[in-house]
């Protein structure tokens, strides 16, 4: 049966040459034999995918019959073999898709058999979660809170740089000023150059002339800080807020973010329906069958809400535009559920009227 690449390697035919590539370079990292975990198996097969799926004359083969012919494509140009000894990658040289069209071989290989490039990744502080307990009232309509945290920050004696004030920064030694260590070494596949980060000046290429004394030329210190969180309307219960570069800073690095777990506390009298605020009125029986005016307390203030005759228990009454800010100039309904409250005892004169009620058939 015909090997289906397009599954082997996670993409549909209308795939791009750079997705192709793409999914290929995730694959390559996560297979590779020489990686912990590994699979030699799984990476040829994806191997031969790719082979297939970057050339273009021997992709239109697979397309149309399901297979490439011997010598067919590209003339033979691209991955070898896949012997009983392993991959062969005596044709890496001939293959166009590593040589600068789609990715640096190094990407993948490199971190293999050199120990990684590393000068590409950026270092990055921790994120940090906290949770945030808010009335039901600055879930409605939003609100700022100030929390004090006790986390690792830019130094302000030095503004992150770990230099004395007034002093200047001087070019690293151990990598001249590059940030970046090369080393080149040799294996049965030919030559591979490595690139890392030079740990002297954690890839920036510049150390201290002098350290700050605050934070001994780390440029990062824990400390207290205070962290305003803006809290936006209509927030429900379990909601995460996503304050970016506010978590735990890291010496020539970027901060990690913040995250805040929000816990709206239940309020007595209002509950939240989706863009409608939902609350409870207890109505007498009298009112309920004349009807009548009830000053009604709103997260906007009292109102006074008219009972029309007759009212059913249960039924809804709706106040618009008192309930959940939607946007600019609106809102959704504050909507009052209508509960009548049945007297446990009756004087003789209500007992004589209801009486009264009960033979007009009402």
């Amino acid at each position: 049966m015909a090997k289906d690449y397009y599954s082997i390697l996670g993409v549909t035919k209308s795939a791009s040459k750079e997705d192709i590539a793409k999914a290929f370079r995730k694959l390559a990292h996560k297979y590779h034999p020489d990686k912990k975990g590994g699979d030699e198996t799984r990476f040829k097969e994806i191997s031969e995918a790719y082979s297939v799926l970057s050339d273009s004359k021997k992709k239109a083969e697979y397309d149309a019959y399901g297979r490439v012919f011997e010598g067919g494509g590209s003339g033979g140009s691209g991955f070898g073999g896949f012997g009983a000894e392993g991959f062969d990658f005596s044709n890496f040289s001939n293959f166009s898709g590593f040589q600068g069209g789609d990715f640096d071989i190094g990407d993948i290989f490199g971190e293999f058999f050199s120990g990684g490039r590393g000068g590409s990744r950026t270092r990055r502080g921790r994120d940090i979660s906290i949770d945030l307990e808010i009335s039901f009232r600055d879930a409605v309509f939003g609100t700022e809170r100030n929390v004090l945290l006790t986390k690792t920050s830019a130094c302000d004696a030095c503004g992150g740089s770990g230099a004395k004030a007034g002093t200047a920064m001087v070019s690293c030694g151990t990598c001249n000023g590059k940030g970046k260590i090369h080393e080149t070494k040799r294996s049965i596949l030919g030559a591979f150059t490595s690139v890392r980060v030079c740990e002297t000046c954690l890839g920036t290429g510049a150390i201290p002339q002098e350290k700050c004394a605050a934070c001994h030329g780390q440029g990062i210190l824990r400390k207290e800080e205070e962290v305003r969180i803006g809290i936006p309307p209509g927030l429900e219960s379990g909601e995460v807020i996503r304050l970016s570069g506010r978590g735990e800073a890291v010496k020539a690095g970027v901060a990690g973010d913040m995250y805040v777990k929000i816990h709206v506390r239940p309020d007595p009298l209002f509950k939240k329906e989706g863009t409608n605020i939902v609350m409870t009125l207890d109505l007498k029986l009298s009112d309920a069958l004349l009807g009548g005016s009830y000053t009604v307390h709103t997260l906007d203030g009292d109102i006074d809400v008219t009972i029309p005759p007759g009212i059913s228990h249960n039924e809804v009454l709706r106040v618009r535009g008192k309930g959940i800010p939607l946007g600019s100039h609106r809102r959704g309904d504050l909507l009052i559920r209508v509960r009548i409250t049945i007297p446990n005892k009756l004087s003789k004169k209500a007992r004589e009227a209801i009486n009264q009620l009960r033979s007009e058939g009402i």
